[in-house]
């Protein structure tokens, strides 16, 4: 029975991304179009990954978002070397609908991005699953010199 609420909760979960990104509403767990008042919105987020001074660090470090809403992470790296972007768990609570870097776009599960310097990159995404995720920069010696974050989603 366990097995099968959680089987019921991932289907949910995948509804509510598909009713945003079509624009037709939310879902709600017992299966209800929400209001589609506010579905289109993307709420934009910017993160420097690192600074034109070569501070290792990611501006700003903590990031909040919602479930179910619509949002999309505006990346670049200001500095003259490259860093990642590497958020597994997060990744993984969330359903990507594209990840946008110069003229391609990505579809499908993404773990971490690498941002080579003056790189930007866009992330499409919707929260899914709400909790408190670590974020770090997998370069040797950047996470030890404080290049790394957090990301919260709130239910």
């Amino acid at each position: 029975m366990v097995g099968m609420r959680s089987w019921v909760r991932a289907g949910l979960s995948v509804l509510v991304a598909i009713a945003i990104w079509l624009g037709i509403g939310t879902i709600s767990e017992a299966g209800a179009i929400a209001s589609p008042a506010n579905v289109n919105l993307v709420t934009d987020v910017q993160v420097h990954l690192g600074t034109a001074a070569e501070a290792l660090t990611f501006v700003p470090n903590h990031l909040d978002f919602v479930a179910g809403r619509k949002y999309r992470l505006i990346l670049d790296n200001p500095s003259s070397v490259k860093h990642y972007f590497t958020a597994k768990d997060f990744a993984d609570s969330i359903w990507t609908q594209k990840v946008e870097a110069g003229n391609v776009e990505i579809k499908g599960a993404i773990h971490d991005l690498e941002l080579k310097p003056g790189a930007i990159a866009e992330w499409v995404f919707v929260p899914l699953k709400s909790g408190t995720y670590s974020l770090r920069c997998t370069i040797a010696g950047h996470e030890a010199a404080g290049m790394v974050g957090e990301i919260a989603i709130a239910p």
